[in-house]
């Protein structure tokens, strides 16, 4: 008798068994043809990739976890499939009070990707790190510094803080405190001066040179060189500062304390 009732039950499910096999395959299937297929229309609207793989797994797997719900549903087991999504959400509401940085990692990762203040090979100052970016992940980025060391920085540090992007500029301003003696001619030494950073090529002609002067000083008569380099990393704005200084010292002027 019991093999006969198990029989008759499994006739009367194997329709059911069958509808949710079919179901779960096509959850998956469905799921990798939007893998496939999204890259592609995607890159017409977002030309991030980052966002885009993002976007596409957590669709995928939200198509899975429907797709599972369903088949439950077929078989009659939607109220087990409830209990096990609120469980779910206990257990998630726990990790993310033990996870709680690492989310705002992945968050922070998200946005920046998102909004780009930067992109790899940019030199940035952050906090109390400047170095040229070399990769951008959702959990952190890596900057190697002027002396070659690589520091990789929690992506909340960065998108909670300011960011200085040098290289989101074309070019940057230097400004030298330079002093002469009293008994130089002012005239002759503002044009020293320009003739001095003539020589330069690194220094952008397209803006003007100005030589203003500040003040009387204990020794000196002092003086603000003010001009304007082409680009505007770190490393850059000091290699044209120090052959500034090298020019205006042959060239007869002396720099102030």
């Amino acid at each position: 008798n019991k093999i006969i009732f198990w029989v008759e039950v499994l006739a009367a499910m194997l329709p059911n068994f069958l509808l949710t096999i079919f179901v779960i395959w096509f959850a998956f299937r469905l799921s990798r043809l939007l893998r496939k297929s999204s890259d592609k229309y995607l890159q017409r609207f977002v030309q991030n990739d980052s966002v885009i793989k993002i976007g596409v797994s957590i669709v995928s797997y939200l198509i899975i976890l429907i797709g599972f719900y369903v088949a439950l549903g077929i078989l009659k087991l939607d109220k087990i499939a409830t209990t096990m999504v609120a469980g779910v959400g206990v257990v998630g509401l726990a990790l993310s009070f033990a996870f709680q940085d690492l989310a705002t990692n992945f968050i922070s990762g998200v946005f920046m990707i998102i909004e780009k203040p930067f992109v790899v090979g940019d030199f940035i100052e952050t906090g109390n790190y400047e170095g040229h970016i070399q990769t951008i992940g959702l959990r952190s980025v890596t900057v190697r510094t002027l002396d070659e060391q690589h520091i990789i920085i929690p992506s909340k540090e960065i998108f909670q803080n300011p960011i200085k992007n040098y290289n989101a500029g074309y070019a940057r301003r230097i400004a030298l405190n330079v002093g002469v003696s009293y008994g130089e001619d002012l005239e002759q030494v503002s044009e020293v001066s320009k003739q001095a950073l003539a020589n330069i090529p690194e220094i952008n002609k397209n803006r003007p040179i100005l030589v203003q002067y500040n003040e009387f000083g204990d020794s000196s008569i002092n003086f603000a060189l003010r001009f304007w380099v082409k680009r505007s990393d770190p490393l850059y704005f000091h290699e044209v500062r120090s052959k500034v200084i090298v020019g205006a010292f042959y060239s007869g002027v002396k720099f102030s304390n």
